[in-house]
């Protein structure tokens, strides 16, 4: 099972594996409170293509088709993330953006539950 929380969110029993896929590190977050099992920035969007969505809804249909063009050269964080959610049952991924819906972690969570 693939889930998807905010990072500043408590973390719970159920999360599983907790992987933050922010290419930075969230602000004002301890790494003691965050709780990761692994900060996987390397599948988070490229730094040209996180800075020009900027988290505008309306470049989200855009964002997308361009971050899941990403991803296809990811394919190896891709099967490890896989890896990691068989092994223990529940993978959290975790973002830092205020909008829930609109994030990276969505798109990554929809391409891995497409695996």
């Amino acid at each position: 099972m693939v889930r998807i929380k905010r990072v500043y969110e408590k973390p719970a029993k159920k999360d599983g594996a907790r992987v933050l896929v922010d290419r930075l590190w969230p602000r004002g977050m301890k790494k003691e409170t965050a709780r990761i099992d692994l900060w996987m920035k390397e599948v988070a969007p490229s730094d040209k293509l996180r800075e020009s969505f900027c988290h505008d809804v309306e470049k989200w249909p855009a964002f997308q088709i361009k971050y899941e063009a990403e991803l296809k050269e990811k394919a190896n964080l891709l099967k490890e993330l896989k890896r990691i959610e068989r092994e223990r049952g529940t993978l959290t991924l975790l973002f830092g953006a205020k909008d829930g819906e609109h994030n990276q972690a969505v798109v990554l969570a929809e391409a891995l539950n497409k695996k």
